[in-house]
């Protein structure tokens, strides 16, 4: 009986230290671009025909992503219960590169690397608050200082201000300044 305990404590050892030894790498992909007629994931629309950030999120059982007509609706999706959890990539807008209006090719940024202004005067293409993603924190601060709004990390955004949100209060109905680049 001792025998066979030193036995399985031996070779639960050797198996621990050989999936050890053995590096897993798991490939992340690379943000796609739009090419116009993706649709959102939650509300079936075109991605590229909504103003304000976008984002993307892909799933290790898929090649392609699955698209967002905006920031909030990107993290609303990491956070969700229901929602699928094999995320292998999330990429948002970065709004320091991209026009509000018009997305371009190459402004995208890592999700959980990006810096966002959350609060501001401005609102997304869907018309509802929206946290406004920035690949540098000095942006994200001259952003702040004409719109408003407090600057966060990724993992400092609180759930409420992304899952819950009043689209009946006044604040969420303007839309400020000019459409071009931040």
């Amino acid at each position: 009986m001792r025998r066979n305990r030193l036995a399985c404590v031996v070779l639960y050892g050797l198996i621990v230290a050989a999936c050890n030894s053995q590096e897993v790498s798991i490939a992340v992909p690379k943000p796609a671009e739009l090419e116009g007629d993706e649709i959102g994931y939650y509300c079936n629309m075109i991605v590229a025909a909504h103003a304000g950030p976008k984002g993307q999120v892909f799933l290790a059982n898929q090649e392609q992503p699955l698209w967002f007509t905006s920031a909030r609706d990107t993290i609303a999706f990491t956070m969700l219960p229901e929602e699928p959890k094999n995320i292998s990539a999330v990429y948002v807008s970065d709004m320091g590169k991209a026009s509000w209006n018009q997305p371009e090719p190459g402004t995208w940024v890592e999700a959980q690397s990006a810096w966002y202004v959350i609060g501001s005067d401005r609102v997304g293409g869907m018309g509802a608050p929206e946290p406004v993603p920035f690949a540098e924190k000095s942006k994200a601060e001259s952003f702040q200082a004409g719109y408003g709004g407090r600057v966060l990390s990724f993992e400092q955004i609180p759930q409420d201000e992304i899952l819950n949100f009043d689209l009946t209060a006044p604040d969420h109905a303007k839309i400020t300044k000019a459409d071009g680049p931040m």
